[in-house]
């Protein structure tokens, strides 16, 4: 289903697709951080960083694509840009590009693993619709 394998992930490319939830019947604890981690995401991201000195955090940034209209992407990042918004929890660093960030007010970054698959989840109260395998969402 999505990228599992994170060692092999050619670097200039997008390290994870996301899959994305409308969350309408689950309430998600409203917070002051325009992202929440759950553990499941901490232990997963800290897993990815770690041997690997050169990358502060990883960076969710959202783009144009399938058949709903946007997708989360997933990127190892060196630096903190000027309009990224830092999310800093339990020691793992996340940073939200300009763009995505207010589509993910509110949300809850998960990571889940089954016997066929392992991704982060975006659990987004915001999205209004998604399409049938959960890659795009429309606000």
């Amino acid at each position: 289903m999505l990228c599992c394998d994170f060692n092999s992930i050619n670097m200039s490319a997008s390290l994870v697709r996301a899959t994305v939830r409308a969350v309408n019947k689950r309430k998600i604890l409203p917070t002051r951080a325009a992202l929440t981690l759950t553990p499941s995401a901490v232990s997963k991201i800290r897993l990815l960083l770690q041997g690997k000195p050169e990358y502060i955090g990883l960076k969710v940034g959202v783009r144009t694509r399938g058949c709903n209209g946007l997708t989360y992407t997933l990127d190892y990042t060196e630096q903190k840009d000027k309009s990224d918004e830092e999310v800093l929890q339990d020691g793992v660093r996340v940073f939200i590009e300009k763009k995505a960030q207010l589509t993910l007010l509110g949300t809850e970054m998960d990571f889940v693993e089954s016997k066929l698959s392992s991704e982060f989840v975006f659990n987004n109260p915001n999205i209004k619709g998604t399409c049938g395998c959960g890659e795009s969402f429309n606000m």
